[in-house]
Parts: C-alpha cells; sequence; structure tokens
C-alpha cells in the first residue's frame, strides 16, 4: 500500500543561482535523466549542517569549486513536490519533493575552474544562459519555484535582462 505523499516531508535542500560577469547563470544538465532539461546547483542539507555549509559543500561536490561570492539570500524556503510517478523512487521513497534555501551567488574564477567530472557526478555538461531563460529550461515541475527564484534575482532595472 502506497503512502499519502500529502503525509510525507520534504526534503530540506539548497540550491544557488551564480552569475558569470556578463550576468548568465549558471546551468547543467543531470546525469541521472534523459530529460532535454538544464537545472541549477542543488543538493541535500546533512543533518546538523547548516543551509550556509550545505551551500559551499554542495557547489565543491557538484561544479569542483568553491569560488563564488553570496550576493542575496531568498528571505524565506521555496517548497516543490515531485510529480506523483516519482515519488517512492528519489531519496528513499521518504520525501515528498523538496523544501528550499536560494542563494544568488557571483562566480569569482574562470570557467576552466569549474569541473563537474567530480568524485560523484551529477552533470553531464554546462553552460551558461541568460536569468529570463532559466524556467523554460528546466523540468516542468520545478518551472514555479524557477519562477519565483528569477523573480526575486532579477535585477530590478527594466530591460536588465
Amino acid at each position: 500500500m502506497m503512502n499519502n505523499s500529502a503525509d510525507l516531508p520534504y526534503r530540506p535542500c539548497v540550491g544557488f543561482m551564480m552569475l558569470n560577469p556578463e550576468g548568465k547563470v549558471f546551468v547543467a544538465k543531470r546525469i541521472d535523466t534523459m530529460a532535454l532539461a538544464w537545472q541549477m546547483p542543488q543538493g541535500g542539507i546533512d543533518e546538523g549542517e547548516s543551509p550556509l555549509d550545505a551551500l559551499f559543500r554542495e557547489m565543491e561536490e557538484e561544479i569542483g569549486t568553491r569560488n563564488a561570492a553570496i550576493l542575496q539570500e531568498y528571505d524565506g524556503w521555496l517548497h516543490y513536490d515531485l510529480p506523483q510517478h516519482l515519488i517512492g523512487t528519489l531519496w528513499g521513497g521518504k520525501y515528498r519533493g523538496q523544501k528550499m534555501k536560494w542563494y544568488l551567488m557571483r562566480f569569482q574564477g574562470q570557467d576552466s575552474d569549474i569541473n563537474i567530472n567530480t568524485e560523484n557526478p551529477e552533470f553531464s555538461e554546462w553552460k551558461w544562459l541568460e536569468m529570463n531563460k532559466i524556467a523554460q529550461s528546466i523540468v516542468a515541475f520545478k518551472r514555479p519555484l524557477y519562477e519565483q527564484i528569477v523573480a526575486s534575482f532579477s535585477p530590478r532595472k527594466p530591460n536588465s535582462l
């Protein structure tokens, strides 16, 4: 008998929108999916770990560098629910989705500092993408969350995207 997904908790997680000097956003394709989707790096917060510690650990684990500075922290947590067919297959079936603390970062290195061929690679390729194209590039069930992130972290000047 399958659990009601509404009874499951959200997995605590961090994510980051990392900008290069041109204001484009780091996105990558996941190794473990055939979806034609690009996402920003994200990962779970370990037991007893602060979101800030998880942020820099995940950054190093996923893209091979910590060479970025925090520009802004999203005020509060964002949530998304997994589609029903994925509940029970991801994270040992213990979570209905993720609650996420998001950060806006400025990349301070060179593209050559980024290395997605880490010890446990999660991405097959990466690129810099215009911020106004991010929400359309992610899997559909995360799109509302990405739209909130873009709205929160977008420059406030008109025509600056």
